[in-house]
């Protein structure tokens, strides 16, 4: 599980200064103001030795027009920057694009969508800024699916639904915060997931791929799909059929 103020994802040293408003840009030694259309005055410093965009240098006085998120320095963009700026899709988008930089310059060519299965559970978890009528707590760090499971319930029954955003996990602790505890102990700290998942009596559903390949069960994609499908149907049956009296059961 992800305590709260628990680090998620490093941050690459010696960042880009991005800036979050569109306006005209006015560059100062020390700092770079963004007038933007509402004519507010949004003021930037810029670090000790950082290089300001050559675009935006302007030694004519001219004033640069600039969109949000748009590096206005030289440096390394922060993912999580990019994700409070530009939303989910910006930074997913970024993310694949730097991977395939790095195997492009290789000479390897790498299909998209290789990329997109890493990316994506990277950025399945969300942080509940507000619980509303769910069962979720501020501050909680759910899946995806758990945050719009619960706001599905709360409006079925007439509720508030919650508000959340996305967090941007690093490789590591994507890997080790899911919700399949077999999945997570075949990738680090195993001694400490399985003692956790014991402790906590945790039922693995193997829902995952990866799960599922570990025991050498088909996995619930493509032809597997219809397995699962199959199955799901066929228990649902045997419960219509066979109604279990809880009152015959002995403990």
């Amino acid at each position: 599980d992800v305590m709260e103020g628990q680090e998620l994802a490093h941050d690459p040293k010696g960042n880009a200064v991005r800036t979050r408003h569109a306006g005209k840009v006015h560059v100062s030694p020390k700092e770079i103001s963004v007038r933007t259309l509402d004519e507010d005055v949004r003021e930037y410093p810029i670090p000790h030795q950082v290089r300001i965009r050559p675009e935006l240098d302007r030694r004519d006085g001219q004033k640069v027009l600039i969109k949000a998120g748009q590096q206005i320095t030289e440096g390394s963009i922060s993912p999580q920057e990019l994700l409070h700026i530009l939303g989910k899709e910006a930074v997913q988008t970024f993310l694949v694009d730097e991977v395939q930089k790095v195997y492009r310059s290789q000479g390897v060519d790498i299909n998209d969508k290789h990329i997109e299965v890493i990316v994506r559970q990277m950025m399945r978890k969300v942080r509940v800024d507000s619980a509303g009528d769910t069962g979720l707590l501020p501050g909680e760090i759910v899946s995806q699916w758990e945050y719009e499971e619960g706001n599905a319930r709360a409006l079925a029954e007439g509720g508030e639904p919650a508000t959340a955003q996305t967090v941007l996990l690093g490789l590591i602790k994507a890997a080790l915060n899911t919700t399949s505890w077999l999945s997570a102990a075949s990738f680090q700290e195993t001694t400490r997931v399985l003692t956790e998942a014991a402790i906590s009596g945790k039922v693995d559903r193997l829902r995952g791929l990866k799960e599922n390949v570990i025991i050498g069960k088909l996995i619930p994609a493509g032809t597997g799909l219809d397995y699962y499908k199959k199955q799901r149907e066929q228990a649902a049956r045997i419960l219509e059929e066979e109604p279990i009296d809880l009152e015959t059961l002995s403990v």
